[in-house]
């Protein structure tokens, strides 16, 4: 295969890496990593040196938009970050020290799990609860805009989804992904916010999880510049397209296809994994 042709490809799919991150908050890495691993033959370890680029590109392409729209709290995820940027180092120190094909495998897990968080039946949270004690002693209640007007939400159980959190920054760093299923359930499940918040939240939170794993990988030299740099361009199109897209309409149709190719994608690197063709 050719340079350009190579280029072309990774593009592509980091476009719609991007897009995909984007519309569902797990971030570029659930794509980007099955495409570059099993269509394109590169080695797991680089394969997730360049999907962490694409974690923080697609997390710079959406949060600016969702920040600007008010939906983000900023304070949840400034806070949430203390936990998964400390597991995030832990989790990328430790990949030296794990098979590729276990890396595979547990990649493969995550991915099913994500997938079924994707498609899950999402609540939508009652503005008149009452918040936990630590809510508001740091002040992360708030509020968002829908067509209705304002909207108003409690913060719950914040211990709860620090410790999750912990959880999420150490298979984003160890698999490479911003394990946005797992920083959802965490914000949607355990603190009980609305489920665009959460989402929004998870993709502001992803660029610093990754960032602090980059540093790992580009000490041990395992991020490509000739994969990482189309990997950057295409998910940053399509990260700044998807939360457009976001914004304005409904996708939970798109989610439910976008979650049977995921299944596909998990079986896939779990068979592999598991017969050490990775």
């Amino acid at each position: 295969m050719s340079v350009l042709l190579f280029t072309v490809i990774v593009l592509a799919g980091a476009f719609l890496a991007g897009l995909v991150g984007s519309l569902t908050g797990l971030g570029g890495g659930v794509i980007i990593i099955p495409l570059l691993t099993l269509v394109l033959g590169v080695d797991i370890h680089y394969a997730i040196g360049a999907s962490i680029v694409s974690v923080i590109a697609t997390s710079s392409g959406s949060a600016a938009a969702y920040v600007k729209e008010g939906i983000t709290n900023i304070r949840i995820g400034m806070f949430l970050e203390i936990a998964t940027t400390v597991s995030a180092i832990f989790g990328a120190v430790v990949t030296i020290f794990i098979n590729p094909s276990y890396i595979a495998v547990v990649f493969g897990l995550i991915l099913l799990f994500s997938a079924a968080m994707m498609v899950k039946k999402k609540v939508d949270r009652s503005d008149d609860d009452t918040s936990g004690k630590l809510a508001v002693f740091f002040k992360l209640n708030g509020s968002y805009p829908t067509a209705e007007g304002v909207k108003y939400y409690a913060v719950h159980n914040i211990v709860g989804g620090f410790v999750m959190m912990f959880f999420a920054g150490i298979i984003s760093g160890l698999l490479g992904i911003g394990s946005g299923a797992l920083k959802v359930l965490a914000m949607d499940n355990i603190m009980r916010l609305p489920f665009k918040v959460s989402t929004t939240t998870s993709n502001f939170m992803m660029g610093v999880t990754a960032a602090a794993s980059a540093v790992v990988y580009l000490h041990r030299g395992q991020i490509d510049p000739g994969i990482a740099m189309p990997v950057t361009l295409g998910v940053l199109c399509g990260a700044t397209i998807g939360s457009k897209i976001l914004v304005k309409t409904n996708t939970d149709k798109l989610k439910v296809i976008f979650a049977v190719v995921i299944v596909f994608l998990a079986l896939q690197m779990i068979y592999n994994g598991l017969s050490g063709k990775l």
